[in-house]
């Protein structure tokens, strides 16, 4: 908020958005951050949000406790949900400090890409990404420190800061994947194929399943076949 502009949060819809208002909420209560106005700018998110709030029985330990303090987890004093296209236009004609939550994650589709093209060249935004970016996406690139990039066909210089929370991936890391392959017994796996995740990270992954005695281990490029 000391920058003076908003900060834009690329999220996917469902899962993601309710984590970081979550986040968002407990952080505001505890008042580690400032009473900013906050926006969610997705229908879908929306309408996933009315979902989560109707099945509080597969809240872990945690929520359920603060539902049961605070009533909703996914709705407080600052928190505003946007629908309608014109109230997501007049965000950005906002000049108070906001936090926008928009989709897509990575940036390829949604309302995220008007809030990114109307602000990205303004030094008081910050990009703030909760997730990760997978090659060739406008958010990767955004990410990567490119210093001007292609939204809508049209290049826009890249002056707004951007920061980076991994906390949030709701991927397995490489030390998750060999802790849960291990459990398999990997000298009994006859054939195992990494298809999944950019190439160092599979040959990374590989490479750890090596050392665990399994055999048969293929890392197959774009378009290559293998007979079973």
């Amino acid at each position: 908020s000391s920058r003076g502009g908003m900060i834009i949060i690329p999220s996917f819809s469902v899962g993601r958005t309710q984590e970081i208002v979550y986040a968002l909420h407990r952080l505001r209560l505890s008042q580690r951050i400032p009473a900013l106005p906050i926006f969610v700018d997705s229908p879908l998110a929306i309408d996933a949000t009315e979902v989560f709030r109707l099945h509080p029985e597969y809240y872990d330990a945690e929520t359920y406790e603060f539902m049961l303090k605070y009533k909703d987890p996914f709705g407080f004093g600052q928190l505003h949900y946007i629908r309608r296209v014109e109230e997501s236009k007049a965000l950005n004609f906002r000049d108070d400090p906001i936090v926008i939550i928009s989709a897509s994650g990575m940036c390829e589709a949604g309302r995220i890409l008007h809030h990114l093209k109307n602000n990205i060249g303004d030094s008081r935004t910050t990009v703030l990404f909760v997730g990760f970016q997978a090659q060739d996406t406008l958010g990767r690139r955004i990410l990567d420190g490119e210093e001007t990039v292609s939204i809508f066909g049209e290049r826009y210089k890249v002056r707004a800061r951007v920061e980076h929370i991994d906390g949030y991936s709701a991927h397995a890391d490489g030390n998750e994947l060999l802790a849960y392959i291990h459990q398999l017994d990997p000298r009994r796996v006859r054939r195992t194929f990494v298809v999944h995740g950019e190439e160092e990270a599979s040959f990374a992954l590989a490479d750890g399943m090596k050392k665990m005695g399994m055999r048969g281990i293929l890392v197959p490029e774009p378009g290559e076949r293998v007979t079973i």
